[in-house]
């Protein structure tokens, strides 16, 4: 198998470049953020990719440049295309001439793979046969973060805004990770915490909320931590790498997703494989295949802030939370790396053998135009 990497950085996140498992060929196709132009990165496909001669070639979706390109360039040299997508019917308004656009992009692709039914649904709806369409795709490396978080069970606490979190919070403190966006939610989640602090007291260790990550919401979230009188409660100790999150995750006591509209959400893989109740919005792809309220945590309206104290209060006031951080791990195990290996595989398998005919003049026009235009939302 080949990796491919479209850049080294990214514009969104600040993640530092990961380690390379041994043994996996590797290409990074340019070594920057910026937007090339698409003669360049047809040049670096050819060029990183081409040598590899692949049977096939799984792109994360049809949102990007880089992943029209691949499967332009892909399919130009009969080589068939497997489709991942987290997109669900209802993440957000669809309008039909982009929907048109994307059905005809879709007749370049010969599988998909997915992981709950409303992404298999929408493939099908963009024209994939359902025989096509596997399952196994949004997992993290759930061993890694069950073992990580278990070595910070014995370790020191955490950073907060100044010094490290009160150790009295070892094991329940909230936890929410996110990009300081919109649709994150966090307004409503500091409104949440707010009524779920009411009559709670003034001890800055009783339950705590930790709010990591950074973006341009974060002057405008202080303030109004500031004005709902919590600032002695809530963390905002900036961005964190990949291998600091399970400092955070070994000692929190419940994960905590509110986005308005999240077509997944893979931290919520992470808290619960580190054995962490979760508290998720319903309008997150995870929440139907991940969370069954009562048992490893709560679903609850996004809108509803109310709700989310509610929850929040149910899961402060367990005796024992032990059952739900088991079930956590049980549950999360629907979405391990070797079910998406066995998807990749059988997408794979099926993309190779099935019958293939070329798109058609209509779907390569739209492809040429949308390649140019770097997006297709």
């Amino acid at each position: 198998m080949l990796a491919v990497e479209r850049a080294t950085s990214s514009v969104l996140y600040a993640w530092e470049s990961p380690e390379i498992p041994n043994g996996l060929k590797h290409a990074v196709l340019w070594d920057d953020a910026r937007l090339p132009e698409l003669t360049e990165v047809l040049a670096m496909i050819e060029a990183k990719v081409g040598p590899f001669r692949p049977d096939a070639i799984a792109v994360p979706g049809w949102s990007t440049q880089t992943s029209l390109a691949l499967t332009s360039w892909a399919v130009a040299r009969g080589i068939p295309v497997i489709a991942m997508s987290e997109t669900n019917p209802w993440d957000f308004k669809r309008a039909w001439p982009r929907e048109f656009l994307k059905r005809r992009v879709s007749e370049y692709f010969a599988a998909g793979l997915c992981t709950n039914d409303g992404q298999a649904a929408y493939l099908h709806a963009l024209g994939l046969p359902e025989a096509s369409i596997f399952r196994g795709y949004n997992i993290v490396d759930n061993a890694y973060f069950r073992r990580m978080s278990d070595l910070a069970k014995a370790a020191p606490m955490p950073g907060g805004d100044s010094g490290t979190l009160p150790e009295a919070s070892r094991g329940r403190y909230f936890l929410a990770s996110n990009r300081f966006i919109p649709k994150k939610n966090l307004a409503l989640m500091l409104d949440a915490y707010a009524l779920f602090r009411r009559g709670r007291g003034h001890d800055a260790a009783d339950w705590p909320l930790v709010l990591l990550g950074d973006g341009d919401l974060r002057a405008e979230l202080e303030e109004r931590r500031d004005a709902l009188g919590i600032q002695a409660h809530v963390h905002m100790p900036g961005f964190r790498q990949y291998g600091d999150l399970p400092s955070y995750y070994g000692t929190a006591g419940c994960f905590v997703h509110a986005s308005t509209v999240e077509q997944w959400g893979l931290v919520v893989n992470e808290a619960m494989a580190a054995g962490l109740p979760v508290i998720v919005s319903d309008r997150c792809g995870c929440a139907s295949v991940l969370v069954e309220d009562g048992v490893n945590g709560f679903r609850f309206p996004p809108q509803d802030a109310q709700a989310l104290a509610n929850a929040m209060s149910a899961i402060a006031g367990q005796e024992d939370d032990t059952p739900m951080r088991e079930a956590s791990l049980r549950l999360v195990e629907r979405c391990a790396p070797d079910r998406f290996g066995r998807g990749l595989a059988d997408a794979a398998q099926y993309a190779v053998s099935a019958p293939r005919s070329r798109p058609s003049l209509l779907a390569r026009a739209t492809m040429a135009i949308m390649m140019r235009r770097k997006s297709l939302q």
